[in-house]
């Protein structure tokens, strides 16, 4: 009998998978930290005998080469990736036995990258689940738009054509187990659910229900931006990464870190928004570790710089850390742990800037500076009458850009606009952090513009 486990990676939004039967696996699209699998299949008590990719991913760095070094699994890639590395060319129509009349059929998805494999999994020739990585997700597909721009277009049309011929040749009772789509930036559009069949697709999916100039129009007209790190992960995916190495890094001291501010480095206080608005270190960002830590860090790092992290545990730090391998910033510079006045050198006070909801700032005068750090999609559909806007990702770059006077900063639930009150309280701009829903605006009785112009 076979058995599929899964294997969540939340704060990427991602799924791998561990499937077998009683002696032997094969892991799918396994995660940088690959610790986690090893533990899965230890308690399955089972040999990983192969490691495959369904594409060379351009949102995290992937850990099956590592995986398939260290437990001597075949590397299963698709033959028209271009990697740097040995490993096992995969083409359409190959089979490989997983375990005792368990079987894994290629299949050919082009779309998300023109490379795109998806695997079929058998048993006993009875097809019992399809892993379909970046190809067919729940109730969408993976955007086509990373790869290449000259290629978008014809990658989206090539997604249609992978979905329906997924469509046609499973079964309606099929499991569809994607890699991306819930919470991924890799996917069009987020998940509904965390289950489906092909047989629901075929109602549900744009890919299997609208005509293909119609789901390319459609596709390409919700394309949201793309985390600037993307750029780093196909290329190091195709060289094939270094082994994760999740050792603690050097600890620091308030002096130390009073030195790294003033060099230029960031310095990244991985503790709750909340503690972090009532006393912080004067210069360092905000990024909670319980948040999108590795999304929006590693967005918003110039590539390559120095990171020094500063938890209130050896438990927050290591969860950090092993986020942030995930997307390939892979050493902090230096750490610590504890408390603002363990970090700030003798003599010296924390900072901190007050935090307010969508009623306080209703009660502010007409002319208060109102910053939305929302994604562009996001404020399409309505936005404080009046207000600034700066999408988070892009405020780094942009704080000249944000008017003189006391900035209120809100996005959608609070997250983002500690991280962007972080990033302006280091400017030494007066800052608000508004942590709040954005659903409580209306309520609260400020103006609204709905859709069409988002300036």
């Amino acid at each position: 009998m076979f058995f599929i486990d899964t294997i969540e990676t939340e704060g990427l939004g991602n799924r791998s998978y561990l499937a077998g039967g009683g002696t032997t696996a094969v892991v799918v699209d396994p995660p940088r930290d690959i610790d986690r699998v090893l533990s899965a299949a230890a308690l399955r008590g089972v040999r990983i005998s192969h490691v495959v990719e369904t594409h060379v991913h351009n949102d995290y760095v992937t850990g099956g080469l590592d995986l398939a070094r260290l437990t001597g699994a075949a590397y299963l890639v698709p033959a028209a990736a271009r990697v740097s590395f040995a490993r096992t060319p995969v083409a359409d129509g190959d089979t490989v036995g997983v375990d005792d009349g368990i079987t894994l059929r290629a299949l050919a998805t082009p779309g998300h990258t023109p490379h795109h494999t998806s695997y079929v999994l058998q048993e006993d020739g009875r097809i019992a689940a399809v892993f379909t990585g970046g190809s067919l997700l729940i109730g969408s597909v993976g955007r086509p738009d990373l790869v290449e721009p000259r290629l978008t277009a014809q990658l989206a049309r090539a997604q249609h054509a992978s979905a329906h011929r997924l469509a046609a040749e499973l079964p309606d009772e099929t499991p569809v187990l994607p890699t991306h789509g819930f919470g991924s930036f890799c996917s069009s559009s987020q998940a509904e659910g965390d289950a489906t069949t092909i047989g629901k697709e075929k109602t549900a999916n744009d890919a299997l229900v609208k005509d293909v100039d119609s789901f390319v129009a459609g596709l390409l007209a919700g394309l949201d931006d793309v985390p600037a790190y993307y750029a780093h992960m196909g290329p190091t995916n195709a060289a094939g990464p270094t082994p994760v190495d999740l050792a603690a890094p050097p600890l620091t001291d308030a002096a130390d870190i009073a030195a790294r501010l003033a060099a230029g480095e960031w310095v990244v206080d991985l503790r709750n928004r909340i503690a972090f608005a009532a006393g912080h270190v004067a210069g360092s960002f905000n990024f909670e570790a319980d948040g999108k830590i590795a999304t929006y860090l590693a967005w918003m790092i110039p590539w390559g710089k120095p990171v020094t992290l500063l938890a209130d545990s050896p438990a927050q730090l290591a969860a950090a850390q092993r986020e942030l391998v995930r997307v390939g910033i892979d050493r902090p510079a230096a750490a610590a742990t504890g408390t603002p006045a363990d970090w700030i050198p003798e003599g010296h006070t924390p900072r901190a800037f007050p935090r307010a909801t969508f009623a306080d700032l209703a009660e502010q005068t007409p002319g208060t500076v109102v910053l939305d750090v929302r994604r562009d999609s996001e404020r399409a559909a309505a936005f404080i009458t009046g207000s600034t806007h700066i999408p988070v990702h892009d405020l780094h770059r942009r704080l000249a850009d944000v008017p003189a006077g006391t900035v209120w900063v809100h996005c959608a639930g609070g997250m983002r606009a500690g991280i962007a009150a972080s990033l302006l309280d280091a400017a030494g701009r007066d800052v608000v952090a508004v942590d709040d829903s954005f659903d409580a605006a209306a309520r609260a009785g400020l103006p609204l513009t709905s859709g069409g112009h988002t300036p």
